[in-house]
């Protein structure tokens, strides 16, 4: 089962409708602590807390499904809920900075104290919404291709999101690796622990899953090719029946944020998006946007704004096409043997 998937360039459209599939890497500081200090990204982090609600209603509003994948930490109400939910194995990096064990003693003790580290109010939110599926961003943000960690400590991981995902009412189906650290020796435990479906990468070179920091060239690839079509439509064709689990949706855009910079270019990011999304509508194949809520921190009502245009164009290929929005384990639901 390969964790990518190229674009799918056939010039005949599909018997069947294309989907729209959203999902997004919820993290908070868990996700950056390794790359960058509390204060550096506190104000982006405060303006993703305002940007989920917000979010959640412009779902709400265009019947858009969406799979929140979501970091386990995050799911405690506090330091000590989280000092009692720790895996029976903890991940032994050959890098200890990318442990965040160690940070734990310092955070606070309530969301309310501490909510750049703690968001149970917002996994509710999330959880009450229809159509919105809560998945796991492994317990820890577990890197999976990181020397020093192992299988082993990767089920420990996964089993401790689940106990505290339980905990909260919440049944974990679908699976984001942390960084895109695809690892698919891992996937066998994704399988035994429940797991139906993870988002795999795009096949391009620059797309590839990576250990450590990454060369400035992949990094302006991509960000290149947010613009410009360097790597094709990015639509994947539905995978086969009984296929799995779990299901590889791959991952066909990154939504970036919006750039005071480049904001001359934005139509043209619109419309490379926009395009996508047509080509997998009439095709037949399957559209994934991801994000981190993070992305929409900076300038939350211009990243709301654009979001509602992409949606706006999905309303149109629904209407046109048939193209349903879909979260990833309804996508997996589909495929696999009842």
């Amino acid at each position: 089962m390969d964790g990518s998937f190229g674009g799918l360039r056939s010039n005949h459209p599909s018997n069947s409708s294309g989907i729209f599939t959203i999902s997004l890497d919820f993290e908070l500081f868990w996700g950056l602590r390794d790359i960058m200090t509390l204060e550096e990204c506190r104000a982006t982090l405060l303006g993703a807390r305002r940007a989920i609600p917000e979010i959640l209603a412009l779902f709400a509003e265009r019947g858009i499904h969406a799979t929140w994948a979501t970091v386990g930490f995050l799911f405690c109400s506090g330091r000590e809920e989280l000092l009692d939910s720790l895996p029976e194995q903890l991940p032994s990096y050959s890098n200890r900075s990318l442990s965040p064990y160690a940070a734990i003693a310092a955070t606070g003790d309530s969301e309310r104290e501490d909510p750049l580290h703690f968001a149970p109010s917002l996994v509710e939110q999330i959880a009450s919404h229809p159509g919105q599926e809560l998945a796991t961003h492994t317990f820890s943000h577990y890197y999976c291709l990181e020397p020093g960690q192992t299988i082993d400590t990767f089920r420990a991981d996964l089993e401790a999101a689940q106990r505290i995902a339980s905990r909260r009412g919440v049944e974990l189906r679908s699976l984001v690796f942390p960084r895109n650290q695809f690892n698919q020796d891992y996937l066998e435990v994704c399988r035994e622990l429940g797991i139906v479906a993870y988002r795999g990468n795009q096949r391009s070179w620059m797309y590839r899953p990576t250990s450590g920091e990454e060369p400035a060239i992949r990094r302006a690839a991509r960000l290149a090719d947010a613009y410009l079509n360097l790597t094709g439509h990015n639509g994947h064709p539905a995978p086969a029946p009984d296929t799995g689990p779990p299901v590889n949706v791959p991952a066909s855009r990154l939504l970036r944020p919006v750039s005071a910079p480049l904001r001359a270019l934005e139509t043209l990011r619109l419309r490379r998006i926009t395009g996508e999304m047509e080509h997998a509508a009439r095709r037949g194949l399957t559209y994934h946007l991801w994000w981190h809520p993070h992305n929409f921190g900076t300038d939350v009502a211009a990243n709301i704004a654009f979001l509602r245009r992409i949606l706006e164009h999905f309303e149109v290929l629904e209407q046109r096409y048939g193209m349903r929005s879909l979260n990833m384990a309804e996508i997996a639901r589909r495929r696999l043997p009842h």
